[in-house]
């Protein structure tokens, strides 16, 4: 009985160890067959070399071409954060003058006419160096309001023109070549409400309506 068991184990370790031969063989075979896979004609192998090397070429030129325009806008626009702080300057100028002109005590004098003369050529000079670096003030007044340029801050009733018009330059705006460097702050006109000819006509209509009503 012992013997029969005995050898009925070793029958089973046999078949098991066939079995995991026949398993090593598949995936040898399989690998075999991956490896054939991958492999590619010389020709292939040739085109694909190309293609990268194409790539690799466009990727280059592409990376040439930014930095080519980034030194061309950085030489073109490179004071242009300059250029927006010194625009303080020309704004403290203007409320110096307005500060200046509205002070009592010296106004209509000589002396008053003096600084103004001196602010004006300062004024004057500074818009004349902007206009040499291509910088140079946004039209406002009497313009049509064009949001990419102007910014309005008020409205003005004024018949005299159509509605939507620059009356005011609160702040003057500048170009930078094609950019922006701010927007002017400015006031627009627009139409005075007629209250008292609207009132008029509505209570024409509600004595139409009260006479047209039927009689009970």
């Amino acid at each position: 009985m012992e013997k029969e068991e005995i050898h009925n184990k070793e029958d089973q370790n046999l078949k098991d160890e066939n079995l995991e031969l026949s398993k090593d063989k598949e995936a040898a075979e399989e690998t075999k067959k991956e490896e054939k896979e991958k492999q590619i004609s010389p020709e292939d192998e040739i085109a694909n070399l190309k293609d990268k090397l194409a790539r690799t070429f466009a990727e280059m030129e592409n990376q040439r071409r930014r930095f080519e325009k980034e030194k061309d806008e950085a030489f073109e626009y490179g004071g242009f954060s300059f250029a927006r702080e010194t625009l303080n300057l020309l704004d403290n100028l203007e409320r110096s003058k307005q500060t200046l002109e509205s002070d009592e005590t010296i106004k209509d004098k000589d002396t008053l006419k003096k600084l103004i003369d001196h602010i004006d050529i300062i004024n004057k000079d500074m818009i004349s160096i902007f206009k040499k670096n291509n910088i140079e003030p946004i039209k406002a007044i009497n313009e049509k309001l064009d949001p990419n340029l102007h910014q309005a801050m008020m409205e003005v009733e004024d018949d005299t023109k159509d509605q939507g018009t620059i009356v005011q330059e609160i702040q003057k705006g500048f170009m930078m070549k094609d950019r922006l460097l701010r927007p002017s702050l400015v006031a627009v006109s627009k139409k005075k409400a007629d209250d008292k000819h609207e009132e008029k006509q509505n209570d024409q209509k509600n004595q139409e309506n009260v006479e047209n009503e039927p009689k009970k």
